[in-house]
């Protein structure tokens, strides 16, 4: 066939003639919530080593009595336990060139501004994902960083670890919050987690969130809804009317005893331990906290040629201000179906 077609003009050098027909917009699927951080406090703290005290109403005493007008001998002062948490500080860097800048982009109006916007998100998500995790805390001496133990290292008082494993914890003497150790990967246990919810309550806890992966969730979701565990209904019965024109596949609550009602969240931030295995958590949220030193920010940085650096940084640290409020359930297999 004689004369110019559209592949004679693509098969030009250097790219051919005809002009890219691309849509001017990234599209982006990775904005993702931050479940934790929606769910617990906020507040500041003016030194890199953070502390608050941890105390608790003793255990009602049945012989409490007292002959009138005795003497009364006994000291019930209580002053409670100071603990506290390493200031982490995470950062973010862009540099982008001034020629780039002053290009047209895809999608970008200015691709520094881009980058910094995506690289802030990206910052949040980092901290986010670090105080659900089972890092121990370390103080920063100039060449290795500091770090803020995450909510997995904090908890000892009710834990539920497989075969093997450890609690980590607050180290008095020290001031370091030490990670667990990995146990042996197991299912879970619907028995197991009314055990933890009753603990919490009975150390004056109220938890509210069961705050795990999405595969475990999953996994409680789907034992919950199963004819065998005889707990959820097809219909959602309490303060609505039944029907069966919607089709439910899911429970995203799980009223326990004592007054005790978990909402199901999944956090799509968690990470797996090393071995493989999941962690949720059982929290008051009340009782949790992210603290902040020096909130996100951005600042420019020196500018050494013909590019702009921007640098995106948190100085924080995570408050676990009641320990015995919350619980974790460790070493989790996420493919092994729920057990009563």
């Amino acid at each position: 066939m004689a004369g110019i077609t559209a592949a004679t003009l693509l098969a030009q050098p250097f790219g051919g003639l005809i002009n890219e027909d691309v849509m001017q917009q990234i599209w982006d699927i990775s904005h993702i919530p931050l479940p934790f951080q929606d769910l617990i406090g906020s507040g500041s703290h003016v030194n890199p080593y953070a502390e608050w005290t941890q105390d608790a109403l003793q255990a009602p005493n049945v012989s409490n009595s007292n002959v009138d007008g005795a003497d009364v001998v006994t000291d019930n002062t209580n002053m409670g336990n100071r603990v506290g948490n390493q200031t982490q500080q995470s950062v973010k860097r862009v540099k982008v060139s001034e020629r780039a800048q002053g290009s047209d982009v895809i999608g970008q109006s200015n691709a520094l501004a881009y980058q910094v916007t995506m690289r802030q998100q990206e910052l949040r998500r980092d901290v986010d994902a670090i105080m659900v995790s089972q890092q121990a805390s370390q103080a920063d001496n100039g060449t290795l960083p500091g770090l803020s133990a995450g909510l997995g290292a904090w908890l000892t008082s009710h834990t539920n670890n497989g075969a093997t494993g450890s609690n980590g914890g607050f180290n008095t003497s020290t001031g370091i919050v030490a990670a667990p150790g990995n146990g042996t990967k197991r299912a879970l246990s619907e028995a197991a987690i009314r055990d933890l919810c009753q603990a919490i309550y009975q150390d004056g806890g109220d938890p509210t969130v069961w705050l795990a992966r999405p595969a475990v969730v999953r996994k409680v979701s789907e034992y919950l809804f199963s004819t065998t565990a005889k707990v959820a209904t097809l219909f959602t019965d309490v303060g609505q009317e039944k029907g069966p024109s919607v089709a439910k596949g899911s429970v995203n609550v799980f009223v326990t005893d004592f007054g005790v009602t978990l909402s199901l969240v999944p956090d799509r931030l968690m990470q797996t331990t090393a071995a493989g295995a999941s962690t949720a958590y059982i929290i008051t949220p009340a009782y949790l906290m992210k603290s902040d030193m020096k909130g996100i920010r951005t600042e420019p940085l020196a500018k050494t040629g013909t590019a702009d650096s921007r640098m995106m940084v948190e100085d924080w640290t995570l408050k676990v201000l009641v320990e015995k409020a919350h619980g974790a359930y460790r070493d989790i297999d996420e493919t092994a179906t729920m057990t009563a």
